[in-house]
């Protein structure tokens, strides 16, 4: 049975403490999740396994590694700079009654009352550990569409782990290939358990982990304040026209990030030692006659005005 320690401590002052990259500030202890073994390959993307353990299709089973399927190499970060000396700034853990406290002495605490503590172990942590911490067991069979969009989360990259998980591997993935449906098993990872949806893809496995039920917010209830109207049905007819004069594929490699790449344009005409440039403000869009506005939203577009995208998007249909 778990053993629960309360203490009371005024120790918000390392509680209060900004996140930040690697040893610059004391990250939050977590309960222990599967981690990757010593010699654990790396992913497509030359990173470690988020999770390793085995996939299990009822007596069938394969050790396997899931892998981030995004990035986020590609991001700007910027760390506290003293402004004084230029210095990168080190956040050290502190006790605001003992001062600076080591971090490998931290212990996990959950708050129960202000300044109130429940301290647990990490061999305590351990003592709840589900089978799903090192094994997804598949569950169900359901169709993609039944899986409401607003459920999905983040996708990873299911690889063998080794050579002899190679055949069990295939095995599973043509047998859910030939099936046609998305496989619902669950797993322990970042301290909860998540609910994960695997399908075949390109000649392997992906995996989306999906929000449980308790995390989304009914859309009923987001909307049940919205008043009930009936629009004008010109409006709606030009409306719908726009649409149509904007349909086309999902092509990714048309969206930028613009303002990623306006902030990477800062910081290299600040390293040139220029002066910024500052974006001019935003059009004032103040809509006073809706038909009147719609009406010229299709005349502009039916004009030849668009984005680069619809532009690229004609091109191709001709």
């Amino acid at each position: 049975m778990t053993k629960l320690r309360v203490v009371s401590k005024h120790s918000r002052g390392f509680e209060a403490l900004p996140r930040a990259k690697k040893q610059t500030v004391a990250p939050s202890v977590s309960h222990r999740r599967a981690r990757p073994a010593a010699h654990a390959k790396t992913g497509p993307a030359g990173g470690r396994p988020a999770w390793q353990g085995h996939l299990r299709l009822s007596l069938v089973s394969c050790p396997v590694s899931l892998f981030n399927a995004t990035t986020k190499t590609n991001d700007i970060s910027f760390h506290m700079i003293n402004p004084k000396t230029k210095n990168r700034i080190r956040m050290v853990p502190t006790d605001p009654d003992s001062g600076p406290v080591e971090r490998s002495k931290l212990v996990k605490g959950y708050e129960i009352a202000k300044n109130k503590y429940v301290v647990v172990t990490d061999d305590e942590l351990e003592d709840v550990r589900l089978e799903t911490t090192r094994t997804i067991e598949i569950e169900r069979f359901v169709d993609a569409d039944s899986i409401d969009r607003m459920f999905f989360n983040n996708p990873y990259f299911v690889l063998p782990d080794g050579d002899l998980a190679v055949e069990a591997y295939s095995v599973i993935r043509q047998a859910m290939e030939a099936a046609g449906r998305i496989a619902l098993g669950r797993v322990v990872m970042h301290t909860r358990e998540r609910l994960l949806a695997i399908e075949p893809r390109d000649g392997g496995l992906i995996a989306y982990s999906l929000r449980m039920r308790n995390e989304v917010i009914d859309p009923a209830v987001a909307f049940r304040d919205l008043p009930k109207t009936k629009p004008d049905r010109r409006m709606v007819d030009i409306a719908e026209k726009i649409m149509v004069q904007q349909e086309g594929p999902f092509e990714p490699e048309e969206f930028k990030d613009r303002y990623e790449e306006s902030l990477r344009e800062l910081l290299r005409r600040k390293e040139r030692g220029e002066k910024p440039v500052s974006a001019p403000p935003p059009a004032e869009s103040n809509v006073i006659n809706l038909m009147e506005a719609l009406q010229k939203s299709l005349k502009g577009r039916s004009g030849g005005e668009g984005t680069d995208a619809g532009r690229s998007r004609r091109k191709r249909g001709r």
